[in-house]
């Protein structure tokens, strides 16, 4: 058993992106055999305000630019996660534990042909909108009880 002791949460930022009816962007990545869906999220660089560091995840993720998007709100406090111990320190290779995120929710203005997977670096084999209740299901299993409280804090405004 590792010493969780010696490591910390990634700094991270993610996006609730829902649509004009209200579904949620979906994901599913490329390097997961699982059938596991996710939103927008990840690492922010060094010195990166959290809401620049999750709108440039978004498009570096989906294709969907800045312009596109409306943010609606932000949690109020940060979300973090542990990654399973098998994952620990092979993930990103660095002393993290999993990662501590700020989410905001944001309304996709665009249209559907704005999302386009073929990114530099691409994260996702297909992607989908999905009805907000079914994302805790959809999510890898270590990553559910963050999706429930993203939710929790957005419900209100979706």
């Amino acid at each position: 058993m590792k010493d969780l002791s010696e490591y910390s949460y990634r700094p991270a930022a993610g996006i609730m992106l829902v649509n004009r009816e209200g579904k949620i962007w979906v994901g599913q990545r490329l390097d997961s055999k699982l059938e596991a869906w996710q939103m927008p999220q990840g690492g922010l660089d060094e010195g990166e305000d959290a809401e620049d560091g999750a709108l440039r995840e978004l498009e570096e993720e989906t294709g969907i630019s800045r312009g596109l998007v409306e943010i609606v709100t932000r949690c109020p406090h940060e979300l973090t996660y542990d990654l399973p111990e098998d994952l620990i320190g092979v993930v990103w290779k660095e002393k993290w534990r999993g990662q501590r995120q700020t989410w905001f929710l944001a309304r996709f203005l665009g249209e559907d042909d704005d999302v386009n997977l073929q990114t530099p670096d691409p994260e996702f084999r297909a992607w989908r909108w999905a009805d907000v209740d079914d994302l805790p299901a959809m999510i890898v299993p270590f990553k559910k009880k963050l999706y429930e409280e993203v939710i929790a804090a957005f419900r209100a405004h979706l």
